[in-house]
């Protein structure tokens, strides 16, 4: 499943064969339930036949509370594939070496679901 980034929504790739989930750019869409249900039915079915290995990358530059809970309903997912025997689950959480904001939601996040991130600084460029 692939789905372009656009204005305000991210770019999303999600390959069973790869075990890969990619979330990247900015995420406020008019209606997040809506934009993000298919994404959490997916890995829902994923959840059910998982690779040994799930790498999760995650890039938002922005996101709105709308996404925010979306985003916690996909993580509670992956805390369960987390939790499985002979799974393991990676979750690299990139942020912009001055966005200290964006580098806390990805400790809130880790909080809430009991899976470690790999926090990643990256330098982006300013538009």
């Amino acid at each position: 499943m692939s789905i372009e980034g656009a204005q305000n929504t991210p770019a999303v790739r999600l390959c069973v064969s790869q075990g890969l989930i990619e979330i990247s750019g900015r995420s406020v869409p008019i209606n997040s339930y809506e934009f993000f249900q298919p994404i959490i039915k997916w890995v829902e079915e994923y959840a059910k036949a998982p690779r040994p290995h799930t790498n999760v990358n995650i890039n938002f530059h922005f996101f709105d509370t709308g996404s925010s809970r979306s985003f916690i309903d996909l993580l509670l997912i992956l805390q369960s594939v987390y939790k499985t025997d002979n799974h393991n689950v990676t979750i690299n959480w990139f942020y912009d070496i001055d966005d200290e904001d964006m580098l806390e939601s990805g400790y809130d996040f880790e909080s809430i679901v009991k899976i470690p991130f790999k926090m990643i600084e990256v330098h982006r460029v300013k538009q």
